[in-house]
């Protein structure tokens, strides 16, 4: 796996690299600014690019633009955005096109190397993932103005944040201790009370859900 890295704290850069080669992935590049970024990408033709949210030179949505650039250069790219708190619509923007390879994680998920590593391989393995803080911020803002939201049992909220973290039913099953037959039960449940379509492919699931919890039905 040929990983580039655009971050500007080059702490977090120099930090990332340190634990990614440790873990014996290549990183081929890191880069402080957008610019570096598109560059590295262009010349080492990644599989994966890490990049930050906000970067130089306003620190807004630079990196999310970014991402965007590298994936038109480079259709196929994964992609796993970094970004220091939940940002709604940075999330929900980055996803609008389908989500397939791509993650969005908090920062603070950087330090649970387990869960970044395994969210890294997800996205590299063409997979979505959603923080779990992202997922959970959404669903309580939804909730408080949605009927259709607040009539999901507590087990059904727990599924539709799996799902938006971009888990399958098996994946799903395992982390709640039940079946997978009990899953796919929950979610033709949820899908049904949310007027989502009934499409159970992974990308689609997590777009689907994030457009509803972002308030757009289109």
């Amino acid at each position: 796996m040929r990983i580039v890295i655009a971050e500007d704290d080059p702490l977090l850069r120099e930090g990332l690299a340190l634990l990614l080669r440790a873990e014996d992935l290549d990183v081929v590049a890191t880069a402080g600014t957008p610019g570096e970024f598109l560059v590295a990408v262009d010349e080492h033709a990644p599989d994966v690019a890490i990049v930050d949210v906000r970067m130089p030179p306003t620190h807004t949505d630079e990196g999310i633009v970014a991402a965007v650039e590298a994936r038109r250069r480079r259709p196929g790219l994964a992609v796993l955005v970094l970004s220091a708190y939940v940002e709604q619509a940075f999330a929900t923007d980055l996803f609008s096109v389908g989500a397939v390879g791509l993650g969005y994680l908090l920062k603070e998920r950087v330090g649970r190397v387990e869960e970044f590593l395994a969210a890294l391989h997800r996205v590299a393995g063409g997979g979505s993932v959603i923080d779990p803080e992202v997922v959970a911020q959404l669903l309580a803002r939804n909730r408080r103005t949605d009927t259709a939201l607040s009539e999901l049992s507590p087990r059904e909220r727990e599924v539709l944040g799996l799902m938006a973290e971009g888990l399958g039913n098996s994946a799903i099953a395992e982390r709640l201790f039940v079946t997978d037959g009990a899953v796919h039960k929950h979610i033709r449940s949820i899908f049904s009370k949310l007027q989502l379509p009934p499409d159970d492919s992974a990308d689609r699931r997590v777009t689907a859900v994030l457009r509803y919890l972002d308030g757009d039905r289109r």
